[in-house]
């Protein structure tokens, strides 16, 4: 495994993209960790711990963000990102994840944000247009006696 010194980005040295767990695995023995220590770390049993490590079973976001936390290390550097998908995270809630596995999926996605942007701008237009007329409307009543 080599590691990057400036973005501290972890790429084995024969070119196939690791895994989550093995990422995991890997930062671990690279701080010289014990499974039991990064347990306690992430306040989760060693047993669950090492089923992690192990790819038996999946780590949600919320997992992954605090391991990355413990290992000090950006969430992405812990997802493989291999040219298929796109990994897309919204932040909003702090549990959203989105994936796309193809372009087609990414392309009908943006197309489908780019319709809301649209639409969202015509209702601001339309707002802009009432607040004007709405603004004549008390000028107009300003100067007229009761």
């Amino acid at each position: 495994m080599l590691q990057s010194p400036n973005s501290g980005y972890i790429y084995p040295i024969n070119g196939d993209l690791m895994k989550v767990h093995e990422k995991v695995l890997t930062l671990r023995e690279a701080k010289n960790w014990s499974q039991d220590e990064m347990a306690k770390r992430l306040n989760m049993s060693v047993n669950g711990y090492a089923k992690i490590e192990r790819g038996e079973t999946r780590a949600y976001i919320d997992k992954l963000e605090k391991i990355a936390e413990v290992f000090e290390v950006d969430l992405l550097e812990l997802i493989p990102i291999d040219g298929k998908n796109v990994y897309l995270f919204s932040n909003n809630n702090g549990d959203c994840c989105h994936i796309f596995s193809s372009s087609t999926e990414l392309a009908f996605e943006i197309e489908k944000l780019q319709l809301i942007i649209s639409h969202k701008d015509k209702e601001l237009g339309m707002k802009d247009r009432e607040n004007e007329n709405l603004k004549e409307i008390i000028a107009l009543l300003k100067r007229e006696p009761v």
